[in-house]
């Protein structure tokens, strides 16, 4: 028997949750997309709005973050090999919901996540 408790009525707003927009799942475009890559995009799009609150907008307007690949493998409990494809499904590589920005050595990239609903 489950030891987990009801929700009860006054707690259904309690937890902060990810939100991986519906279409990811619902549109054709994103069909070969993983289900591991949808939710690190919906995890990339959580940081755009923390990075946009903290100033983390370059000179075009463009709002960046930093997903660092060592932060995608312990979200995902995975090796790095593993991470990286799930990086490359999302980047130019892939279906090109994100974008990638060497900084130099040493230095984490920048991280460009394109809007979704843009291209239809």
């Amino acid at each position: 028997m489950s030891q987990f408790s009801y929700f009860r009525a006054d707690q259904a707003e309690k937890f902060a949750y990810y939100r991986i927009p519906k279409t990811l799942f619902a549109d054709e475009r994103f069909a070969a997309l993983s289900t591991e890559a949808k939710l690190l995009y919906g995890l990339m799009l959580d940081r755009v709005g923390l990075s946009r609150t903290n100033g983390l907008i370059d000179n075009l307007n463009r709002v960046y973050i930093f997903f660092t690949l060592d932060e995608v493998m312990g979200c995902f409990r995975c090796a790095r090999e593993k991470a990286n494809k799930l990086i490359a499904e999302l980047d130019a590589r892939g279906i090109g919901l994100i974008e990638s920005r060497r900084q130099g050595l040493g230095k984490a990239n920048i991280i460009y996540v394109k809007d979704f609903s843009s291209c239809g």
